[in-house]
């Protein structure tokens, strides 16, 4: 059997990093994923997914993640139920084994922080050349 989720997404608020008892750390979010496809409007709607991570990753993420982060989640999916005011609550989260933070620390989602600095933000995108041709020596080549 496999369970396995691989998840790209924004967080939708800060992260919530909380201690059990035994002192071992467990980070809460929520990731909105984009679905990939529009609705009849034309527009896109995401899902959003609780993600629950534990121990020194729990840590890392509650450090360098914010709202709005771009982060991938790669874990199992589970569920579990408990007695609410209401009735059985069944909750679905995403243990995650690993979280990648894909954004520079300290890049605000949305807004460009080099663009206050009053730098060009281009040198992040390697293919900004739109096109043209690179001059590549023989020597510089692997084989």
């Amino acid at each position: 059997m496999i369970n396995r989720v691989i998840l790209v997404g924004r967080l939708t608020a800060d992260p919530s990093l909380r201690y059990t008892p035994k002192g071992v750390a467990v980070c809460n979010f929520t990731l909105a994923v984009n679905r990939p496809f529009t609705n009849q409007q034309g527009e896109r709607e995401a899902d959003f997914i609780n993600v629950q991570v534990w121990r020194r990753p729990a840590e890392n993420a509650a450090n360098f993640l914010r709202k709005g982060s771009l982060a991938g989640v790669d874990g199992r999916l589970q569920t579990r139920s408990y007695e609410g005011q209401n009735g059985k609550v069944y909750v679905t989260e995403v243990i995650a084994d690993s979280v990648q933070f894909l954004e520079p620390k300290g890049k605000d989602s949305g807004e460009q922080n080099n663009a206050h600095r009053g730098q060009n933000t281009a040198y992040n995108d390697p293919f900004a050349g739109e096109g043209a041709p690179i001059n590549i020596s023989d020597d510089d080549l692997p084989f």
